[in-house]
């Protein structure tokens, strides 16, 4: 009788630690999560006033770029017109990549926590293996 009373005592001690255990790690991953999402918003940050500041300078050393293309198209006989036409196209066709860079790195897949998501995928399928 009492080594049926402490076999039971040792399994309700045995799932008392596992949930201690699965709490601890719920907590942690927490933290790892709140650590991670504040690392990538704080890079989202950086980057986003890396792109403005870039933005800001190239601006006038675009436009002076620009120009002197124009310019030299002028003086290969192009049309005025056309010769700043084709100086525009240019400077659509670079702000679109830029755009495009910068929007890549902003997208919430770059943003995603992807440590504490696999810790976790990891983790729930260590408590399933332990559960059965």
């Amino acid at each position: 009788m009492t080594q049926i009373t402490d076999d039971v005592r040792s399994i309700a001690r045995l799932f008392g630690d596992a949930f201690e255990n699965l709490s601890k790690l719920i907590q942690t991953e927490i933290q790892l999560a709140r650590t991670e999402i504040t690392e990538k918003a704080s890079k989202a940050a950086i980057g986003a006033g890396m792109l403005f500041g870039a933005a800001l300078l190239l601006i006038p050393a675009l436009v002076l770029f620009l120009m002197a293309f124009a310019a030299w198209l002028i003086e290969l006989d192009v049309s005025p017109g056309l010769a700043h036409f084709l100086a525009g196209c240019i400077a659509v066709v670079g702000s679109g990549i830029l755009a495009s860079v910068g929007l890549s790195r902003l997208k919430p897949e770059a943003l995603a926590p992807k440590v504490t998501m696999s810790e976790v995928r990891r983790d729930i399928a260590a408590a399933k293996e332990m559960a059965s």
